[in-house]
C-alpha cells in the first residue's frame, strides 16, 4: 500500500504559505507506517514545536494501473474519505530553507489520518464535494472540489505516469486554505458534507 499526497492543489492555500501556484501536480509520498491505525491514539511528535493540521479528501485506488489516460481515470478509484496530512511546519521550514526533502516534516509515523470510507457514485462525482475540519468544535477549514487546481482524474492520471497504482493505494488530494497549528488536548473532526468521517484527540 502506497500513500500519495498532492501539495498546493488549492490556490488560496498555496498563497497563504507564500508558494507559487503549480503548473502540474506537486507529488510526494508517505510510507505505510505514516497511516494512523484505527483506535490508535495520536501523539504530538517530540521533534516539533509547530504541528499543523491539513484536512484533505482522500481517494482509494480500486484497480491496478499504469499510464492511465485522464478520461479513463475515474475507473481506478471507488471510495472517498476525509483525512489529515499532519505537518511539522517548523521542521519543514528548516528543510526548505536548506533545499532538502520534506520527508521528516511530512512522512513520520502516524502523520496520516484517514476517516471512514464512503463509496463514490456518479452522482457524487457530478457535483462539487464539500469537506471541512473542526478544531474544538469550531470550523477552521472548508474545502470544495470545485476549487481544486487539478481534478481527481488529472491527479490519478498524472501519478500513474510515474508510479504504478495498486489496489488499496491512497491519494491525499490537497488541502484548502486555513491550515493552522494544533496542540495537545485539541480535538479535530473531519466532515464530508455533513457526515462526520473521523474524530481525533491530540495527546
Amino acid at each position: 500500500m502506497k500513500i500519495f499526497c498532492v501539495g498546493r492543489n488549492y490556490a488560496d492555500h498555496a498563497k497563504e504559505l507564500g508558494n507559487a501556484v503549480p503548473e502540474e501536480p506537486v507529488i510526494f509520498m508517505k510510507p505505510k507506517t505514516a497511516l494512523l491505525q484505527p483506535n490508535t491514539p495520536f501523539y504530538y511528535p517530540q521533534f516539533s514545536n509547530e504541528l499543523h493540521y491539513e484536512v484533505e479528501l482522500i481517494l482509494r485506488i480500486a484497480k491496478n494501473g499504469k499510464y492511465i489516460p485522464e478520461n479513463q481515470a475515474s475507473k481506478y478509484y471507488d471510495a472517498i474519505s476525509v483525512g489529515i496530512d499532519f505537518t511539522a511546519r517548523d521542521v519543514q521550514a528548516n528543510l526548505k530553507k536548506k533545499g532538502l526533502p520534506w520527508e521528516k516534516a511530512k512522512a513520520w509515523d502516524n502523520s496520516a489520518v484517514a476517516g471512514n470510507w464512503l463509496m463514490l457514485s456518479n452522482e457524487m462525482l457530478a457535483n462539487p464535494i464539500h469537506f471541512s475540519l473542526n478544531k474544538n468544535g469550531e470550523q477552521v477549514q472548508l474545502g470544495n472540489t470545485q476549487d481544486m487546481i487539478f481534478s481527481f482524474d488529472h491527479i490519478v492520471s498524472h501519478i500513474s505516469q510515474y508510479f504504478s497504482l495498486n489496489i488499496g493505494d491512497m491519494i491525499y488530494t490537497g488541502t484548502p486554505a486555513g491550515v493552522g497549528e494544533c496542540v495537545s488536548g485539541d480535538v479535530l473532526e473531519g466532515y464530508l458534507e455533513t457526515q462526520k468521517m473521523f474524530e481525533l484527540e491530540i495527546k
